[in-house]
C-alpha cells in the first residue's frame, strides 16, 4: 500500500462528502475505490464501489477523513485524475476528470487513451 502527499489522483471535498455519507448509512469504512475495466462504448470504463479496506498494492489518497484506493494498474489510466461528485440536473454520480483521456462517451463513464 503507497500513500502519497502528492496524490497520482485527487478526491475532492465534494466526493469525499458523499462517500462518508454512504459509508455512514452503511456503517462501513470511508474508502472508495476507484478502478478501470475493459468495455464501455469508448474502450475503458470507471468502476466505483466501497471497499472494506486497501488492498497491498493500492495507491490510497486521503481527504477529509475519506480515503479513495486504486490499484496499481488503474493508477497507470486515471494518473493526474480528480474524482468529483455531481449532483445536478442530470444526476448524482462520480464523475472523473481525467487528462490521459483522448475521447470519452457522452454519460462520461468511459474513455479512450
Amino acid at each position: 500500500m503507497t500513500t502519497l502527499t502528492q496524490p497520482d489522483v485527487a478526491l475532492t471535498a465534494a466526493a469525499a462528502a458523499r462517500v462518508a455519507a454512504i459509508a455512514a448509512k452503511q456503517a462501513r469504512p470511508a474508502i472508495l475505490r476507484l478502478s478501470v475495466e475493459g468495455g464501455g462504448c469508448s474502450g475503458f470504463q470507471y468502476r466505483f464501489g466501497m471497499a472494506d479496506a486497501p488492498e497491498a498494492d493500492d495507491l490510497v489518497v486521503e481527504t477529509d477523513g475519506v480515503r479513495l484506493v486504486v490499484d496499481s494498474i488503474s493508477l497507470d489510466l486515471v494518473r493526474g485524475s480528480q474524482v468529483d461528485f455531481v449532483d445536478n440536473l442530470g444526476g448524482a454520480h462520480f464523475a472523473v476528470s481525467n487528462p490521459q483521456a483522448a475521447s470519452g462517451c457522452g454519460c462520461g463513464t468511459s474513455f479512450s487513451i
